[in-house]
């Protein structure tokens, strides 16, 4: 374990390193925005991933790595865990070894110590469940399902897809010999647990008329999303979680329903089954919190079958190979490169980097390199428009964003330009309104001129802020006069949630 620490501490090391390399993510601002808001909710996320990165700020500041800090610290610790599910399956030093290992070098996961957001968290969390639901296996004692039930009660409150993992388990143990532990009252306890602490953001769920079920089907019926079939979707799994580890998870769950070892924990195996079937119609990430667990199992059967062989030789070349190659796609997730070099890095690489949503398919970045990029420039140009408004306007001057990278952008980064907080109808800056402006003066990013032309008597295009790494270029308009009555009656029409 204390091998398996080192290589946790390393990747923390590695992430805080780099993670100041290119600039702030899309996704970071609405965290920053919606950290600023504390509720018990917000329209596409529980609320702990926004407290978390709020409390962060108070601590850290605001830079890069502060901000990033927390993400990277819960993906290390994650690799911890793993270790110990390896112990707790059975293994000795080297599969302890091997499965931090695999878990350093997976694509995603390099991927979530180098943003904030609620993937960063979710392996943690899914693995703090499962490697409970071990405990209370392997030791024959039903107490660990209520920690079990604590753990997936604050997952819930990090991100409602561990609701797959927990039904998953449920199924799981139906299914095998370890089926006697749903007619324990620790295991309903646990459930209680888990309901009582997801209990706060279902209240206000309903008190908001459940925005994040409105949104899923949104998203849903706008096919705004890559859709994959089983087969791509698998294929994809290989990429995020590394082609050179599919070898030791694909053991692991192959172990975990015919090895008489980890027969125990067979009900694992058909937890990952009922996992990728509800996943697979998702986006390609949403399923790689769950594979630690087998990887640890993976690991734990390759060191058994080198140990029956003899062949000892093989766990340093396994382990070289896996930095190697660990190294080799790194670039792909983490910031080592120049934006220049990263450009030809990737078009000598022999696959394309995939892409969750139809809106990233024409731009050669990475769409989580692309979204770093843009957000100064055009914050900039907000506040060259804004000098344009006479000072006894800008009480009443708005600026209005089409979603909430905009808006977050213009929130973070306008102070220093002496901007207002922005509005935006995108997700949860719908909720908090048009916070009193009439609309009579608004300056507008990225709508079409004959939309503004229907709503406003004067639109003056104010130019265009573009960054050639970016994902999209930002026009701004400056838009007086309303032809409506008020912002608060046009605000319903604002409304996007997708």
């Amino acid at each position: 374990m204390a091998v398996v620490l080192a290589i946790a501490l390393a990747k923390l090391a590695l992430h805080c390193f780099f993670n100041d390399h290119y600039d702030y993510f899309r996704d970071e601002y609405d965290y920053l925005a919606c950290g600023d808001h504390p509720a018990w909710g917000y329209v596409d996320q529980p609320p702990l991933a926004p407290w978390i990165l709020h409390l962060a700020r108070m601590v850290l500041g605001d830079s890069l790595r502060a901000i990033r800090f927390p993400g990277a610290l819960a993906i290390s610790a994650a690799v911890v865990v793993t270790g110990m599910i390896a112990r707790e399956l059975g293994g000795r030093a080297y599969a302890l070894i091997l499965s931090a290992l695999a878990v350093l070098i997976a694509p995603m996961y390099l991927s979530d110590g180098c943003l904030f957001g609620t993937n960063s968290f979710e392996p943690l969390l899914w693995m703090g469940c499962a490697y409970f639901a071990i405990l209370a296996v392997n030791r024959a004692d039903p107490r660990y399902w209520l920690w079990f039930g604590v753990v997936a009660g604050i997952g819930l409150e990090e991100k409602y897809s561990i609701a797959v993992l927990g039904g998953g388990i449920v199924l799981g143990l139906l299914l095998t010999r370890e089926r006697r532990y749903l007619l324990s009252r620790w295991l309903w306890m646990g459930g209680a647990a888990a309901f009582l602490i997801f209990l706060p953001n279902l209240i206000w769920n309903y008190q908001n008329h459940f925005p994040f079920v409105e949104l899923m089907h949104n998203i849903k019926v706008s096919h705004k999303d890559v859709a994959l079939t089983p087969l791509a979707y698998f294929k994809e799994q290989l990429l995020l979680i590394h082609p050179l580890n599919a070898p030791i998870w694909i053991t692991g769950l192959i172990a975990l329903f015919f090895s008489r070892r980890l027969r125990t924990y067979r009900f694992l195996g058909w937890c990952f089954l009922f996992a990728f079937a509800v996943m697979c119609r998702g986006k390609n990430y949403y399923l790689s919190p769950i594979y630690p667990m087998l990887l640890a199992a993976g690991a734990v059967t390759i060191e058994s079958g080198i140990a029956r062989t003899r062949q000892k030789w093989l766990q340093p070349v396994i382990a070289a190979l896996l930095l190697a190659a660990g190294a080799r796609l790194a670039p792909v997730v983490v910031p080592v490169l120049p934006i220049d070099q990263f450009l030809v890095y990737l078009r000598k690489l022999p696959f394309q980097v995939p892409k969750s949503e139809h809106s990233f398919a024409a731009i050669e970045l990475p769409q989580h390199y692309a979204d770093q990029f843009g957000w100064r420039e055009m914050t900039a140009a907000v506040a060259q428009a804004w000098q344009q408004i006479p000072v006894a306007e800008r009480a009443d001057c708005a600026i209005f964003g089409q979603d909430y990278g905009e808006a977050g952008a213009i929130d973070f980064l306008g102070p220093a330009y002496g901007l207002p907080k922005a509005l935006s109808g995108h997700q949860t800056y719908f909720l908090w309104g048009p916070r009193g402006y009439s609309g009579n003066c608004m300056i507008v990013l990225n709508d079409r001129r004959e939309v503004l032309e229907s709503l406003f008597e004067h639109v003056e295009y104010m130019g265009t802020s573009r960054n050639p790494y970016a994902l999209e270029s930002n026009a701004i308009f400056i838009c007086k006069g309303k032809k409506f009555g008020s912002l608060e009656e046009l605000w319903p029409n604002v409304k996007l949630w997708r």
